[in-house]
């Protein structure tokens, strides 16, 4: 697994193994690339961030910071590692937390963007998007998911074969 474009192209990361599945490298990539504009400068939240790839190309293609939201111990500490091998630290803070419990401490327009990859055909993605409607802590949620899983109608969709990425925008204040 490494970082595929930006400054710090090439750069491999560490994983914790089978326990995590990080964003495949083709799904980042095409992720990346549909959001380059969005990213660009933006203050980002990763929710359920596993090793922080997806912040990390992020960071890596411009924007200001991200903050990482992950629960597991072992996804957790190769997510440190690879903002340390980065030196990202001024740019990047990491939270062991649940991400839903995560966003009730959210100021609205706390961030940016956020990117968001649950686990894979949980009803924790529906609610993701419920709070995000709610709390308003974000103009725009991308969400990464399940082709085939039942999710609410989105602004924009990304169709990855069998991984769909989500694009939810608020409406202008």
């Amino acid at each position: 697994m490494r970082i595929v474009a930006g400054k710090h192209a090439n750069r491999e990361l560490t994983s914790p193994g089978k326990r995590v599945r990080p964003t495949a490298e083709r799904i980042r990539v095409a992720w990346m690339d549909w959001l380059a504009e969005e990213i660009k400068g933006a203050r980002i939240l990763e929710l359920f961030a596993g090793t922080g790839a997806v912040g990390l190309e992020a960071l890596s293609r411009g924007a200001w910071s991200v903050d990482f939201v992950e629960r597991d111990p072992a996804a957790f500490h190769s997510l440190k590692a690879n903002v340390a091998k980065l030196r990202e630290r001024n740019h990047t803070r990491i939270f062991k937390r649940d991400a839903i419990p995560f966003l009730a401490g959210i100021d609205d327009d706390g961030y940016d963007l956020v990117l968001a990859d649950p686990p894979y055909n949980s009803a924790v993605s529906k609610l993701l998007v419920d709070r995000w409607k709610a709390i308003k802590f974000s103009p725009l949620l991308a969400v990464e998911h399940a082709t085939a899983q039942d999710m609410p109608k989105g602004d924009r969709t990304l169709d990855l074969h069998e991984t769909t990425i989500t694009l939810y925008k608020q409406a202008v204040k």
